[in-house]
C-alpha cells in the first residue's frame, strides 16, 4: 500500500556531503514513521535515522549524530537524508523504510548505494 523509491546515492570523497531522497507513494497517509537503514558487506542492517510522518520529530543514530539530518520536504511525500562529513564507514546500501505503526517497518525501498572513498 506504500511504495518507496530511494535516489541520490553515489560516490563521494571522505569529508564530502550527499543527500538521499525517499519518495513515498500510495497510501502515504497511513505512514506512522519513515526511517533509513543501511547495510554493508558482512554486516546486519543498521538503523540510521527516522522521522515521524505527522509531527516531524526526528531521531538520528549515534553514528550519524552531528553529521546526518532527516527531514520531510515541505510536508510532502519526499524525505531527505542529508549527510555530511562522510567517512568510509558510511559506505553502504541505504534503504528507505516506512510503517503504519510505531516500530514497524513493513515497507522497503530498493536501496541506493553510497560509497565513500578513503
Amino acid at each position: 500500500q506504500v511504495q518507496l523509491v530511494e535516489t541520490g546515492g553515489g560516490l563521494v570523497q571522505v569529508g564530502g556531503s550527499l543527500s538521499l531522497s525517499c519518495e513515498a507513494s500510495g497510501r502515504t497517509f497511513d505512514i506512522h514513521d519513515l526511517a533509513w537503514f543501511r547495510q554493508t558487506q558482512g554486516k546486519e542492517r543498521e538503523f540510521v535515522a527516522a522521522i515521524n510522518w505527522k509531527s516531524g520529530a526526528a531521531v538520528v543514530a549515534d553514528a550519524g549524530k552531528g553529521r546526518f539530518t532527516i527531514r520531510r520536504d515541505n510536508g510532502g511525500n519526499t524525505v531527505l537524508l542529508q549527510m555530511s562529513s562522510l567517512e568510509p564507514e558510511d559506505t553502504a546500501v541505504y534503504y528507505c523504510t516506512a510503517g503504519r505503526s510505531t516500530g514497524e517497518f513493513e515497507y522497503w525501498g530498493q536501496g541506493t548505494q553510497v560509497t565513500v572513498s578513503s
